[in-house]
């Protein structure tokens, strides 16, 4: 396969990633629920609002973009969807090898792969702040969705409770939930 091929190949599987709605968001019945590509981009503008010099923020803008490619095969597989996460990360993983074998690039694909693999061992800096702002991002969407219909997403904020430990992620948790408290509801 030639060099142009492969990149569009890589890139027609990716653009399931922009029509594939967030499964939260339409098991909560959202009216118009972001897609998996939104959410991902969200992330990497979170990844470059950050002050944090001890960080790659490089790094942390490309993880960011890339740690739910696999999702581009694989689906939304959330903690409720009956899939344990020994078998998530096995279907992940090899939608990822599936993808990055496809990238005529080979340095991009092994680039992609190794920043996926640093987010599920979240193990380094990078890492842990990145899948700080998967969780920051989802609770920040959910406070969205209840500002626009009204109704009340408990379940995603109990999911998160604990989970941040960044300082500046932890400073925008405190003020979305002051900005939560405001809100009135319809429900």
């Amino acid at each position: 396969m030639d060099k142009i091929t492969s990149v569009l190949e890589f890139m027609h599987i990716c653009e399931n990633l922009k029509t594939t709605k967030r499964t939260g968001w339409v098991n909560a019945k959202i009216t118009n629920p972001e897609s998996i590509s939104d959410h991902m981009h969200r992330m990497g503008v979170l990844a470059m609002l950050i002050k944090d010099d001890t960080l790659n923020k490089d790094k942390c803008v490309k993880m960011s973009i890339v740690h739910d490619l696999g999702e581009s095969l694989v689906g939304d597989i959330t903690p409720f969807s009956g899939v344990s996460k020994e078998d998530k990360f096995q279907r992940e993983k090899e939608a990822f090898m599936n993808l990055c074998n496809k990238i005529d690039n080979k340095e991009a694909g092994e680039e992609i792969l190794s920043l996926w693999l640093e987010f599920e061992e979240k193990k380094t800096p990078e890492a842990i702040l990145v899948n700080n702002l998967d969780k920051f991002e989802m609770i920040l969407q959910a406070y969205e969705y209840e500002k626009r219909e009204g109704k009340r997403l408990d379940s995603f904020f109990e999911t998160t409770k604990g989970v941040f430990t960044h300082p500046v992620v932890l400073k925008w948790v405190e003020e979305l939930y002051k900005q939560r408290s405001q809100l009135q509801y319809k429900e």
